[in-house]
């Protein structure tokens, strides 16, 4: 079983930032660790993932150039830095680890693993 622990939602203003951490209750090196969001009334989207091994990032293209993902592995620790925030990535945002092989975009099905979600709200 692993645990993940979500930190650093909030409010801000448009245009702000934020970054969210992920603390991982075993290594980040051997999973691979995504982030995803949930806005009321829609899907689950998958935001940033940062494969096994470092070996590869996912951005998703409604946040390419404002989202960036990092790992400090040494800490089990996942970061999803937010630039440029709109009213439109106001949502719940949740941390996702997966040990089993993964390719390609992200799908929230193939996650074993789910922290308890940071929201994070945008006004304009």
């Amino acid at each position: 079983q692993v645990q993940l622990t979500e930190s650093g939602g909030g409010s801000v203003q448009a245009g702000g930032s934020l970054r969210l951490s992920c603390e991982a209750s075993r290594s980040t090196y051997t999973m691979n660790v995504g982030w995803f969001r949930q806005a009321p009334g829609k899907e689950r989207e998958g935001v940033a993932l940062i494969y096994t091994g470092n070996r590869m990032k996912y951005i998703a293209d409604s946040v390419k150039g404002r989202f960036t993902i990092s790992a400090d592995h040494a800490k089990n620790t996942v970061y999803l830095h937010m630039n440029n925030l709109t009213p439109e990535d106001t949502a719940m945002y949740y941390c996702a680890a997966s040990p089993s092989p993964m390719t390609g975009t992200p799908s929230a099905a193939l996650f074993n693993y789910w922290g308890q979600g940071t929201q994070v709200s945008v006004s304009s």
